[in-house]
């Protein structure tokens, strides 16, 4: 409602319904979307440190099955815990390089792929590659600082 009466104001009243409805509507979508990405963020950091084959272009996100969106069914300890590694990681990436923070947060909390990163950031493919991985090392040895261990 206060996203409706700030920005919307000075529209005719006939159009006041739809445009909240499309609020209310992104609003939610938006809410679910950043639950998905928070909770596929808090299991599969383990697989930041190391996992995969050896494969270059291995994408830990491309290899998950996505949990159950609800986080009422988890016990309060576990809920916890995550928001400390969330908290954690968080503070990992504002010690990260700008490029490498902004190759690594396009694509793996955006969801964007290698090429549209690369656009985004105006360079290669191949330097998207390499600050995502580089970041990932980085943030693997500040989290095993922190005691988060895959």
């Amino acid at each position: 409602m206060l996203k409706l009466a700030e920005k919307y104001a000075m529209r005719p009243p006939a159009e006041l319904p739809l445009l909240f409805q499309r609020i209310l509507q992104n609003t939610i979508r938006d809410f679910y979307r950043r639950q998905k990405v928070r909770s596929l963020w808090t299991m599969p950091v383990s697989l930041l440190f190391g996992g995969g084959d050896g494969n270059e272009d291995h994408d830990p996100l491309e290899t998950l099955e996505v949990e159950n969106d609800s986080k009422f069914s988890e016990p309060p300890a576990e809920q916890f815990e995550r928001s400390q590694v969330l908290g954690f990681i968080e503070k990992a990436l504002e010690k990260l390089p700008a490029r490498q923070r902004q190759a690594f947060l396009l694509r793996y909390w955006e969801g964007m792929d290698v090429a549209e990163a690369a656009k985004i950031m105006d360079c290669s493919e191949g330097s998207v590659k390499t600050h995502c991985s580089r970041a990932a090392h980085a943030l693997a040895v500040m989290l095993k600082k922190q005691g988060i261990e895959p």
